[in-house]
């Protein structure tokens, strides 16, 4: 099975957006046990996406169970079920994504190959920044 490229315009391309991912990061993840099975909202995160999007965010689910369209529907459900907006879900980047919230990512120092939290960055300090913009 090949890889799709989704065909976006370039306005589109452009829109800011930020990504959240799904299984550890907005539900606990407790193992892949089918494509129905999502695990329960981490309040936290929850909470987070809400205030994004009542601020006018774009704000988009970010996970690799996108890559198969049978998995989108029992996202939509959760969704819905937590009482959270019907957000886009993707598995694509596109240069209008500006931030990528992800229990595996590693921030980055651009164009430097190093961490940019050095691995001690403190979440405290990153919803204070967050919430400065």
């Amino acid at each position: 099975m090949g890889y799709q490229f989704s065909s976006y315009s370039v306005a589109e391309q452009e829109k800011p957006w930020i990504g959240v991912d799904l299984d550890g990061t907005l539900a606990h993840d407790y193992g892949w046990k089918g494509a129905h099975h999502i695990g329960s909202p981490i309040k936290r995160m929850v909470d987070r996406v809400r205030r994004w999007h009542n601020a006018g965010k774009r704000v988009k689910i970010f996970t690799a169970r996108a890559s198969k369209p049978d998995c989108i529907a029992p996202i939509k459900a959760w969704l819905k079920k937590h009482r959270l907006p019907d957000l886009e879900i993707t598995c694509t980047k596109d240069p209008g994504m500006t931030q990528l919230w992800d229990d595996r990512a590693v921030p980055m120092r651009r164009n430097r190959g190093t961490r940019r939290d050095d691995g001690r960055i403190a979440e405290s300090i990153v919803d204070a920044l967050l919430n400065e913009s």
